[in-house]
């Protein structure tokens, strides 16, 4: 088995992640502003603006399994150079977009934008071949810190926004991106491994239990993890009167501790397994999940503030430890399974926020929404102690 790292290993990751990060700052540009929607002249209701923040998650779900599949036939290197391209123009795009008067425009302008998130899936394939097997878990974890993108949208967005306007945001976030499009031309390179035979995507479908499961997992931790920390300034707003600038500081910190927290999660797979950090992760969800649902028809900020971070916490293990998984489970189909249970857990950044505002809308509060996050964290837990996916080594489609 092989145990040394190739030679650019570590300088390729963190190309990657700062590629990845970008991508995702550009897939999270609308939720910062979405609080102000509920204003003139826009004056949407919650299910309106809850659209608005979870339009651009449904592309960038979709589009992951293609991608996953595409990385794995002409490499990361090409794929994430369009990515790159791609999320420069829809920045600015979104960003005039979010500056009119047109609903239509932003649903249009953030569908697009949604690609961005997309990126993701032709990051793991392309990191896990410049590692070996028992060190891919700390560096997917590494490379999973890009999520911190949405922090950087989150609390720059609104001050760029508050000092000039949405469409100079778009264009200062699409200079940035252009700009390292170019460094990672220059400087990122595939890893030196045989290439593998295409795999068809009916083969990476017939792994079953294995593959949905993972999917499912991931579907709660990274779903949960998008849907908070899109919708999160909403909720600071409605719940404190925040204004944006603040409410967008304090989501950001969220971001960054699950962010952070990630290849702490990847780390802890590599040593003890990947399904017994699943187990704590998806039951410290579901009680952080019991404590916001507890205090959410009078919520108290200091409350708030324990157990978003906690779950933060216990999200951005989640997330670690299903990316050990997902390598060492189709270790020959890594690009067409990432892009399949990214995929899924892309749309669970997608839901969540339209159930947050059809319950708000409904109910007056967010306590129902919470309530079903509980019923599935504990459900995952369940799973994830059964164990049936083991944490090494098992052959994926050839």
């Amino acid at each position: 088995m092989e145990t040394e790292l190739k030679p650019g290993a570590g300088r390729n990751l963190a190309l990657a992640t700062v590629g990845f990060a970008l991508c995702f700052a550009a897939w999270g540009f609308l939720a910062p502003l979405a609080p102000s929607f509920k204003d003139p002249p826009l004056n949407l209701s919650s299910l309106q603006t809850s659209i608005a923040i979870a339009i651009p998650v449904l592309l960038g779900s979709l589009l992951r399994i293609p991608l996953g599949i595409l990385t794995d036939r002409i490499g990361g290197r090409k794929v994430f150079t369009g990515m790159l391209i791609y999320s420069a123009a829809a920045a600015a795009l979104v960003g005039f977009a979010a500056g009119s008067s047109s609903y239509a425009a932003i649903l249009g302008a953030g569908f697009l934008l949604g690609a961005a998130g997309a990126s993701f899936a032709v990051g793991i394939p392309f990191v896990a071949r410049w590692y070996p097997p028992q060190k891919q878990g700390f560096a997917l974890g590494i490379y999973g810190m890009g999520n911190i993108g949405t922090a950087v949208a989150a609390f720059s967005i609104p001050a760029i926004r508050d000092a000039t306007s949405e469409g100079v945001a778009g264009l200062v976030f699409a200079a940035v991106i252009g700009v390292y499009a170019l460094i990672w031309m220059s400087m990122a390179r595939e890893a030196p491994v045989e290439k593998a035979p295409p795999t068809r995507y009916r083969e990476v479908l017939g792994a079953g239990w294995k593959l949905w499961r993972l999917a499912l997992f991931y579907f709660v931790t990274f779903g949960g993890f998008v849907a908070m920390a899109l919708y999160l300034p909403k909720l600071l707003v409605d719940w404190y009167d925040l204004s944006l600038t603040d409410a967008g500081l304090r989501a950001a910190g969220f971001t960054l501790l699950a962010t952070a927290i990630r290849p702490v999660g990847g780390m802890l797979s590599d040593r003890i397994g990947g399904n017994r950090v699943l187990a704590v992760a998806f039951l410290g969800i579901g009680i952080d999940a019991v404590g916001l649902s507890w205090q959410a028809s009078v919520p108290t900020m200091w409350l708030t503030t324990v157990f978003c971070l906690t779950m933060a916490l216990f999200l951005g293990l989640g997330n670690g430890a299903v990316f050990k998984l997902v390598p060492l489970t189709f270790p020959n189909a890594t690009g067409a399974a990432t892009g399949i249970v990214g995929a899924v857990g892309g749309l669970g950044g997608f839901f969540p926020p339209l159930f947050l505002g059809i319950v708000k809308d409904a109910t007056g509060d967010f306590v129902l929404a919470f309530v079903m996050l509980v019923a599935f964290a504990w459900l995952c837990a369940g799973l994830a102690f059964e164990g049936r996916v083991p944490d090494s080594g098992t052959n994926g489609p050839d």
